[in-house]
């Protein structure tokens, strides 16, 4: 039974595009959720041998949960498996994700004896640094080796290995986006990345992108990585993203968007779950690159990871604010007016919002 999307979620980006004969889900994913305790209103960084304390704090389910509960916000029928402790975190955090957030965990598992992973985020001058503490994973990994239908899924790859699950996705039509961590290793070595050949998409940062291609500039990291996967997405930091589609022979290049940066915990994830959304809505890809890099810059405005992935509301009110604001260019403005048909039906909300952050053991308003 597909699940309801969260409140967050007050449009349906794949309305025109839904069928009878659908996945019963639009994206899948696996990985390992963390419980995430987020400290905020630090001046500074801890200093060794004092004592900081934080004006702020929060706890959310973190890990894949980020990605997770990004692409559930935006409208998105999310299926996720994922291992979770049976104690009060594990609980917590099932119960964040599945009934807050309308994600379907029928994939995951509770593991009896296990204790769920945690990270302390603390975050200062737009930074963050993260302490986090975790027991070996259970022996067998929650991801089935045939995964249920979806029309996408998000794949995280590891240098070295394959995940049999990928491959088995793919041969049953969904479309896999793919990113990497950094290469602990030194190899660099896209022949490394087995899996790449199942995927459609590849979102690397500049720095992974060069290393992996041997080049010295972005840009042409990405020409270079179509030559593995039909879609390469290079972000650019503060400079936006650049994206190249070897099927269609396109290339774009959107600029970031300038914000106040408060915490950047999740806004990977988020850029990639407004990539995915706006792939599977069947958007021209700088509509997707500019929709990604809005996204991005709405949760780095926020604290904690899954936390501050914005909904529709959000969307809707940026979209609104910008345009009222006298002095605007032009050019920008028509970068993102492919927002008119998106937003009208969605309820605004102030903008930049500002959520609650729920603590364990109380229930407050989002």
């Amino acid at each position: 039974m597909v699940g309801t999307p969260h409140a967050h979620a007050q449009v349906d980006p794949l309305a025109a595009l839904r069928t009878p004969d659908d996945p019963p889900w639009d994206v899948y994913l696996t990985g390992t959720v963390f419980l995430d305790i987020i400290f905020t209103g630090l001046g500074s960084a801890p200093v060794r041998g004092t004592e900081s304390w934080a004006r702020g704090m929060g706890s959310s389910p973190g890990g894949v949960a980020n990605m997770a509960t990004a692409l559930a916000r935006l409208g998105l029928r999310t299926s996720l498996a994922a291992a979770f402790g049976d104690d009060h975190y594990g609980e917590y955090c099932w119960d964040e994700l599945e009934q807050g957030e309308g994600i379907d965990l029928s994939p995951s598992r509770t593991v009896p004896g296990w204790h769920s992973p945690v990270t302390v985020s603390m975050a200062y001058e737009g930074e963050r640094t993260m302490v986090s503490h975790g027991h070996e994973p259970p022996p067998e990994e929650p991801a089935p080796d045939c995964p249920p239908r979806a029309r996408a899924a998000v794949a995280s790859l590891t240098p070295g290995s394959r995940a049999p699950w990928i491959a088995a996705a793919a041969r049953k039509g969904t479309r896999v986006f793919a990113d990497v961590g950094w290469d602990d290793t030194g190899a660099w070595d896209l022949a490394g990345l087995a899996d790449l050949e199942h995927c459609e998409a590849f979102l690397p940062n500049a720095e992974e992108a060069m290393r992996y291609t041997g080049t010295g500039c972005p840009r042409t990291a990405a020409h270079a990585l179509t030559a593995y996967v039909p879609v390469a997405v290079v972000t650019l930091g503060a400079e936006g993203a650049y994206a190249v589609d070897r099927r269609t022979g396109e290339s774009a290049e959107v600029p970031a968007i300038e914000v106040e940066a408060l915490d950047p915990t999740g806004a990977g994830d988020v850029f990639v779950a407004g990539f995915v959304t706006g792939s599977l809505a069947g958007w021209p890809l700088a509509d997707r690159l500019a929709f990604a890099g809005l996204t991005a810059a709405l949760s780095v405005q926020e604290f904690g990871g899954s936390l501050s992935a914005p909904g529709w509301s959000e969307i809707a009110a940026w979209w609104r604010r910008v345009q009222s604001v006298d002095g605007q260019d032009p050019a920008g403005l028509r970068r993102y007016a492919f927002l008119d048909a998106l937003v009208p039906g969605a309820s605004v909300e102030p903008w930049p919002r500002r959520r609650a952050v729920p603590t364990i053991g109380f229930r407050g308003t989002r």
